[in-house]
């Protein structure tokens, strides 16, 4: 089974002042100069699944300049219509078949999984980036780790202003305690089926990607269940209290990659060979998708082909035709793509009379 785009339609969003496009379930590669407006589309799909899409921007940063309206993309996928629409004073809305909707349902009914350049630093940066990158990996198993993180977080907010003010009556935080314990509990789980799915999916692969080891690293002793931190949560108060912020919990939690042929931890790893390592994180994400679900999710790489040689470029497309994944990849040359032939729907991207253009073209063999 494969679950693709049918349709695109873009209104008055980022460069693009209209486009419409047919799709079939081919990958899809758009090439153009740098800002000609191909990512804009890599980030317009990715809005088709819960979040602020790729780029994380708000609602309001994504309508075209100086157009002075809102925008709106529609999406047919496998009988259904999807539409997102924004417009200036209001809140980003949802219509899934013409109902209202929430963002959570979308990924009832596509999953879907990107790459961008901004995620070349990943294991050489902050804790956060990690986190939400493997969120993303774990929201493609479970759609609900969402809505518990969202839970935890919002909990976890109205605790700390109860700490900032230094309040020390136990009552006041008991139940926002027992509300981020189970959400906790939930994020806990979730973070670890994802983690033990990669991994089989790793060890199974024939793949020219190295395999990447990951393992969740906590700031404190590992908690699992509910109980245990409610508990935890109790007992931290006093330091929470000096530090004005909670300390432990899954907010705190980093994920750690060791390229597994090297045993040498990622972020000692050359630029390139972290490239690969998180190309080869995702393919592994789109096949455990496949295996569980019956159909790969839709896969976004941002410039991707332009960062790796001949043989892993063709190693690349070779994969992602197997899995029968719409990928949607980008890059400044149609070269780039020569390796998929046919085997891929292309389009050139341009900018003229200040607005993005799409063209579909015929990439040869």
């Amino acid at each position: 089974m494969s679950v693709h785009l049918r349709r695109l339609s873009l209104a008055q969003f980022r460069s693009h002042a209209r486009v419409e496009l047919e799709l079939d379930p081919r990958p899809v590669a758009l090439w153009g100069p740098n800002g000609a407006g191909k990512t804009n589309i890599l980030e317009a799909v990715s809005l088709l699944s819960p979040g602020r899409g790729l780029r994380r921007a708000s609602a309001e940063d994504m309508a075209r300049q100086h157009a002075g309206v809102g925008w709106k993309l529609t999406a047919e996928m496998d009988g259904h219509d999807i539409e997102t629409a924004w417009m200036p004073g209001g809140a980003r809305s949802l219509r899934i078949d013409g109902k209202t909707a929430s963002q959570v349902a979308l990924a009832a009914l596509l999953r879907i999984i990107w790459l961008v350049p901004a995620q070349d630093r990943l294991w050489i940066e902050g804790a956060e980036g990690r986190r939400r990158f493997f969120d993303r990996i774990t929201m493609s198993f479970f759609p609900e780790h969402a809505s518990a993180t969202l839970a935890y977080e919002k909990a976890m907010r109205e605790r700390n202003r109860l700490l900032k003010d230094g309040v020390m009556d136990p009552a006041w935080y008991a139940a926002l305690e027992s509300q981020m314990a189970d959400a906790a509990g939930a994020i806990v789980g979730h973070r670890q089926t994802a983690l033990d799915r990669i991994d089989a999916a790793q060890a199974d692969a024939d793949t020219a990607f190295p395999a990447a080891e990951l393992a969740i690293s906590e700031v404190a002793e590992p908690l699992e269940t509910p109980a245990q931190f409610v508990d935890a949560f109790a007992q931290s108060r006093p330091q929470d209290i000096a530090a004005g912020r909670t300390l432990i919990g899954p907010h705190r939690t980093d994920i750690k990659a060791v390229f597994a042929a090297k045993r040498m931890p990622a972020a000692q790893c050359s630029t390139g060979e972290q490239k690969a390592l998180l190309i080869s994180l995702i393919l592994a994400n789109a096949r455990a998708v496949k295996a569980i679900f019956g159909a790969a999710p839709l896969v976004l790489l941002d410039e991707v082909a332009a960062h790796l040689d001949a043989e892993r470029r063709a190693a690349l497309f070779d994969e992602i035709c197997a899995l029968g994944s719409q990928a949607w990849m980008t890059g400044t040359g149609a070269e780039l793509f020569g390796g998929l032939g046919d085997r891929a729907q292309c389009f050139e991207v341009r900018e003229q009379d200040g607005q993005s253009r799409l063209a579909a073209v015929n990439p040869g063999p």
